[in-house]
């Protein structure tokens, strides 16, 4: 898992000043369950490691500064980069000027990247499926302020609906909230469900007024060379997704 420092960007309509980095595992220091970019100081790692891994991180992608890290609760809370101190409780952060780098962790729960098609306002949220059915994304669109239609959206590396086996009783959560929700839901075998944690993304952005939304695709579970997975791996590291403006 050690080598370069890797992380995927965005395809969507924004301006270039709008930089996103959602990071890989490999090309980091750390060693065991936590190989090799893991970029958590709260999961058991050594925390030299964990700070060089950062600072590799920033070196690579060219990161204006320490992103804001979060102490993520699976929550709707969403914090202003204001280039405050500490480690804000939150789930999502945004930003307006340059050079403040928002950021989440993630490790099987979904990374929801805003912009405006101005590039003047980002965003990142964490949303696991409590972060969904509590209203993180659509809390972050609020924050952000302005018409939400003038705002793009980018789903980054999560569970994938194949590999996502949930409770009836947690459909049953979206399903009451979300007109649709029951497509993003198909039973197994065993009568339990399977759920597409993207397409309910997207149905909160839409309820949010956001229609532009690009990426997903990609399974954190599955895919053990390039992500971190808590529900395959239990002890493991955490990818991180930063987005700031130039």
């Amino acid at each position: 898992m050690s080598g370069t420092v890797e992380w995927l960007e965005p395809e969507w309509p924004v301006p270039g000043r709008v930089r996103v980095v959602s990071t890989l595992r490999a090309g980091g220091s750390s060693a065991g369950p936590y190989a090799s970019l893991n970029l958590a100081a709260h999961v058991g790692d050594d925390p030299e490691c964990v700070n060089e891994n950062r600072r590799r991180l920033r070196e690579a992608a060219a990161v204006p500064g320490e992103p804001l890290w979060l102490e993520q609760v699976h929550g709707s809370g969403v914090v202003a980069h204001t280039g405050q101190a500490g480690v804000p409780r939150a789930d999502a952060t945004i930003a307006t000027s340059p050079g403040r780098v928002c950021a989440v962790m993630t490790a099987d729960c979904l990374p929801v990247v805003l912009a405006d098609r101005a590039g003047t306002r980002v965003a990142v949220a964490h949303a696991g499926w409590r972060g969904l059915a509590g209203g993180v994304v659509e809390a972050t669109v609020a924050a952000l302020g302005g018409d939400p239609a003038e705002l793009v959206a980018w789903l980054g590396p999560a569970i994938g609906q194949g590999a996502f086996e949930v409770g009836p009783e947690l459909g049953q959560i979206f399903v009451d909230q979300y007109p649709g929700a029951a497509a993003c839901f198909a039973q197994n075998k065993r009568g339990r469900l399977q759920a597409d944690i993207c397409g309910l993304a997207r149905l909160a952005l839409a309820r949010a007024g956001v229609g532009s939304v690009h990426g997903g695709g990609w399974c954190t579970l599955t895919d053990r060379a390039r992500f971190f997975s808590f529900r395959r791996d239990g002890v493991t590291g955490r990818m991180a997704t930063l987005a700031w403006l130039e």
